[in-house]
């Protein structure tokens, strides 16, 4: 069995093309498994995975979960939400309770940025970063590039912008590395109070008209408005940010080419997409989601070689 460099997956920045490649060649024969009438294989039916999710989340979970349970995986799910956590236990005693039920792999979501990192340092079971604060969610990113390669066979000098709230985006960050390490030019677009003062070092076109980023790319990949995350107000009125960088069927019939819309989902429809955009033929976000099931598999299926 061909196997990750890594023993984790705590970030897209500390993998290699080679990963990543390996990722989406696995990606594609679960693709094919999950769309025919028997959907399970047999591949983790000896691996327990626990789901250990410090935050809330939907679409990553259950995308998890499918995955884990598509490789005939033993699953536990872990919600700090009804745990000892709340009764002030840490994060490593949890993880360790967790791990003494024999537990293999954990994939894990939690609010502070090198959470994963930490633990990957004091326990020997595999773990995947499913989110850590805003810092990284690199399965979101492989399951993005997997569908931008689905579509054009591949990322080789493809333009891609991603356009919205950067400064609190994990998915960006990812998303950055991966595309750049298979060769994609990245430009980023938002507002400039949304876009991190250190954006330009990591090599990337910066924009803050939406019109011009949207002329410029192949693929704009459209970040949800993350509200929940800032402290502060960024701009003044989510009618205004729909206004100035929303977009709508006008913009993209302006264009007079084809471009590939995708969201990491959940979006706020009529802010930063309309739903004549998100449901249209330029859409590639149910995919998206179909693929993310596929890309989890394959990450889990390698992992668990990696000893």
């Amino acid at each position: 069995m061909s196997q990750l460099s890594q023993k984790h997956l705590l970030g897209i920045k500390n993998i290699n093309r080679e990963d990543l490649e390996l990722i989406f060649e696995t990606a594609t024969k679960f693709k094919e498994v999950i769309n025919r009438p028997i959907k399970k294989v047999p591949s983790l039916r000896d691996i327990t995975i626990a789901n250990v999710f410090f935050e809330n989340s939907t679409r990553t979970r259950l995308s998890f979960e499918l995955a884990e349970k598509r490789l005939s995986a033993d699953v536990i799910n872990f919600s700090s939400s009804t745990s000892s956590v709340k009764k002030g236990e840490t994060l490593l005693d949890t993880v360790n309770n967790i791990l003494a039920m024999k537990v293999d792999m954990v994939v894990m979501r939690h609010s502070s940025p090198g959470a994963p990192h930490f633990l990957s340092r004091h326990v020997d079971a595999n773990i995947v970063n499913a989110g850590d604060g805003t810092h990284e969610h690199p399965t979101q990113a492989l399951l993005d590039t997997f569908s931008i390669h689905q579509k054009y066979g591949s990322l080789e000098g493809l333009k891609v912008a991603i356009i919205g709230d950067i400064l609190h985006s994990r998915v960006a960050i990812s998303n950055i590395f991966a595309l750049q390490k298979l060769g994609a030019e990245v430009m980023v677009c938002g507002p400039n109070t949304l876009l991190p003062k250190y954006i330009s070092s990591l090599g990337v076109k910066v924009e803050l008209e939406v019109k011009e980023a949207l002329k410029w790319c192949d693929v704009a990949n459209v970040l949800r408005i993350q509200l929940e995350r800032q402290q502060i107000k960024y701009f003044p009125s989510l009618r205004e940010y729909s206004l100035y960088y929303g977009i709508n069927k006008q913009l993209l019939d302006g264009l007079n080419r084809e471009i590939t819309i995708m969201h990491p989902g959940p979006i706020n429809r009529g802010v930063e997409l309309n739903s004549d955009v998100a449901d249209s033929d330029h859409s590639i976000i149910l995919e998206q989601v179909e693929n993310g099931v596929a890309v989890r598999m394959a990450v889990l299926y390698l992992l668990a070689g990696v000893n």
